[in-house]
């Protein structure tokens, strides 16, 4: 049972907002509580084997021995109160919390159970809000963004808007999660989590241990955000934001997987960089960097014919389809495999 008496330390909260990350914080929080690593996994929507690696890297981040201590600390900064559960930092009851996702066909969740968003158009005005988390959008700024040069005859965006939050109310919870002001209309903070919001916390963290030298957890880092991915951004929806940012995503995921191998090739791990090297080509064969990246890859498994031959498919769709020869890069990168010049293909 929670102590009835707490002795606050008020530097504590401070020091835990500052040390981890928003995911970590709210590992915390439900460590307090009490709940068990699969307990916290369907409360966070988690997979439960990540729920230890974020308990471990809070104990190393604030110099704790272990879970009790965890639970203790939790308390400590008021990450919990006694009978009122996990909060946030902002001191925010946590209830019900809807999860949003972009990175993918758009969907949404409560508590791990489906939300039903309505037709594409609708979903395309919430995916506009969701991705300009914190920020309010007009109502012209919703009508460029979803109908562009073709808007309604009729005032639709105040009707999808209270659809919307009929859907996505969190709960029993009187208040919505979509506000409405004199300016336009905003996601509230803190109402939903974005799976976008994620991947912008996990490619900081990427920077971070990159410049550390940490590059197996770079990798690590790598493959969490790629995993966000659940197919093509916002595939079928409607308008000029969401082919945008379709197209903006798309190559954020390519840049990852780019990172990811160069991080792998520095690890030896050459195989496994091929790999998603290989699935990434197939799907995108005229992006240069990709297929250069892909015959490094298949040079350092002793692959040569492999990495030749991708520069062949490369050179022959880049005319086909551009009427283009391959850039200097791609040139650069089949001399050097020609040449057997390792030691200049892994300078590139």
């Amino acid at each position: 049972m929670p102590p009835t008496h707490i002795t606050r330390r008020p530097t504590a909260g401070v020091r835990a907002a500052v040390v981890l990350g928003q995911r970590e914080l709210e590992v915390l929080s439900a460590v307090g509580c009490g709940l068990r690593d699969d307990e916290i996994a369907a409360a966070l929507s988690l997979p439960e084997d990540s729920v230890a690696e974020h308990l471990a890297r809070i104990l190393a981040k604030l110099g704790l021995r272990d879970r009790a201590a965890a639970i203790v600390h939790a308390f400590d900064c008021g990450l919990v109160l006694p009978g009122r559960g996990p909060r946030t930092e902002a001191g925010r009851a946590a209830g019900p919390r809807v999860r949003l996702s972009v990175l993918g066909p758009l969907r949404a969740w409560q508590d791990g159970r489906p939300l039903h968003l309505g037709h594409l158009r609708r979903q395309a005005v919430l995916a506009a809000l969701a991705l300009n988390a914190g920020r309010t959008l007009s109502r012209q700024e919703l009508l460029d963004g979803v109908w562009g040069t073709e808007p309604p005859e009729a005032n639709v965006v105040p009707v999808y808007v209270y659809r919307l939050r009929k859907a996505l109310r969190a709960g029993e919870s009187p208040d919505p999660v979509i506000a409405h002001g004199r300016c336009g209309y905003r996601l509230l903070p803190g109402a939903v989590d974005v799976d976008v919001a994620r991947l912008e916390e996990l490619v900081t963290a990427l920077g971070t241990a990159d410049r550390a030298g940490e590059t197996a957890e770079a990798v690590r880092l790598c493959s969490q955000a790629l995993g966000l991915f659940r197919g093509e951004p916002l595939a079928g929806l409607p308008g000029p934001l969401a082919e945008r940012e379709r197209l903006r995503l798309t190559e954020r995921r390519i840049a990852l997987v780019q990172r990811k191998s160069e991080c792998q090739l520095r690890l030896g791990r050459c195989s496994e960089a091929a790999a998603e090297l290989f699935a990434v080509f197939a799907a995108h064969p005229l992006n240069e960097p990709v297929a250069a990246m892909l015959m490094r890859a298949l040079y350092r498994c002793g692959r040569q014919a492999d990495a030749l031959t991708v520069f062949d498919r490369a050179r022959r769709r880049l005319a086909e389809d551009l009427g283009v020869a391959p850039s200097r890069l791609l040139r650069r990168t089949h001399r050097m495999v020609l040449r057997g010049d390792e030691a200049g293909v892994g300078a590139l």
